[in-house]
């Protein structure tokens, strides 16, 4: 089969790799049908993520049909089409029982295309199935569906939940992209009073706007004097970073106001400065975290039920021989208008499936 394999910082190409197969009795294989590419993959690219192996399919995450399963899964068989999570979870670590899979002790956490082989393939080989692929509900496509393996579940949980919106609250979120816009559309299932959009792309504000923002505003246009001038001078009540750069992540602690919640979800290659001298005394609350997609199973009945509109986010569609020109309309979104892309064809029975 062929694969999307990362061979050091800055070199990659779709080739030749060996077909998975069962390791453990947990396993099962996927035959993937679409596959995603997210800002973390090219993160790891440009070498912020060191202990990705060279040699390894990049991808975490992929809607596919079971073609193989381990003598221990017990709730998919071959033939199911399935949800493959960006986080794997063993069910049993102290962390797992918790339901915070993303920090699992047992063999899981992110481990598709980090540190074992990934999505970005014809065929995948997931651990751990029982809890780390979700049967699908009949009537979502795999251009819907694959968008709920990582940026819904994390924005979210490390955005939204982690920041505690509550309604009639202010919320900013920095950096519309993929995550950053699926922040926007979560966040308003808590009935905030305003959501406030922040990015440097006039492309990704309009975005921003038409998914449900109610004010947007360029960082070349001072967001941080609108927050202001919008709360009364206070600040934002939670703001969401998405962005993963000093100057982002900087910006949102000046945004917030006091007793506020900053919620990390942007994936930091560099080191960022805390500014403790100001922050000390305002009683702000700065989460990070790594999403752990308990939400999962919940969001995906909430958009097969129409309340979160998803087909909006997908700007570019490929088949997976088209891998690499989709890096490289991904990576450079500023100028493509690139937000999210799918890769692969849907299976050609996929829209005559009964609704569960």
């Amino acid at each position: 089969m062929k694969g999307f394999v990362f061979h050091g910082t800055g070199k990659s190409a779709w080739e030749e790799v060996p077909d998975p197969g069962i390791k453990d009795p947990t396993d099962v294989i996927v035959r993937v049908d679409a596959v995603t590419i997210c800002g973390t993959d090219l993160h790891i690219l440009k070498g912020d993520v060191p202990e990705v192996p060279s040699g390894t399919v990049l991808g975490h995450e992929a809607v596919g049909e079971i073609v193989e399963t381990g003598s221990d899964v017990r709730t998919v068989r071959p033939g199911d089409r399935v949800l493959v999570s960006c986080i794997t979870a063993c069910g049993r670590c102290r962390f797992c029982r918790e339901a915070a899979y993303g920090q699992c002790r047992g063999g899981g956490g992110w481990i598709l295309g980090h540190l074992i082989d990934g999505t970005q393939a014809e065929y995948v080989r997931v651990p751990y199935a029982d809890l780390s692929v979700h049967p699908l509900p009949g009537g979502l496509t795999s251009q819907d569906a694959v968008l709920f393996a990582d940026i819904f579940p994390t924005a979210y949980e490390v955005g939204v939940m982690n920041g505690a919106v509550r309604p009639g609250d202010t919320v900013a979120v920095v950096g519309a992209g993929p995550i950053g816009l699926a922040a926007i559309l979560t966040a308003k299932l808590c009935s905030p009073e305003r959501i406030i959009a922040v990015d440097l792309a006039d492309s990704r504000l309009e975005a921003a706007r038409r998914l449900g923002a109610d004010a947007v505003v360029p960082v070349r246009d001072d967001p941080e004097q609108l927050v202001s001038d919008l709360t009364d001078g206070l600040g934002a009540d939670v703001v969401i970073e998405a962005v993963g750069v000093p100057e982002s992540f900087e910006m949102c602690t000046r945004m917030v106001r006091p007793g506020g919640h900053v919620a990390n979800v942007g994936v930091h290659g560099r080191p960022a400065t805390l500014h403790l001298e100001d922050l000390w005394i305002k009683n702000v609350t700065i989460t990070t975290g790594l999403v752990d997609t308990s939400s999962t199973p919940t969001l995906l009945r909430m958009a097969a039920s129409g309340r979160l509109p998803t087909t909006s986010l997908v700007t570019h569609t490929f088949s997976l021989d088209q891998m690499e020109e989709a890096y490289e309309v991904f990576a450079h979104a500023a100028d493509t208008g690139a937000l999210k892309i799918v890769l692969g064809e849907p299976p050609h029975d996929e829209l005559a499936v009964p609704a569960a």
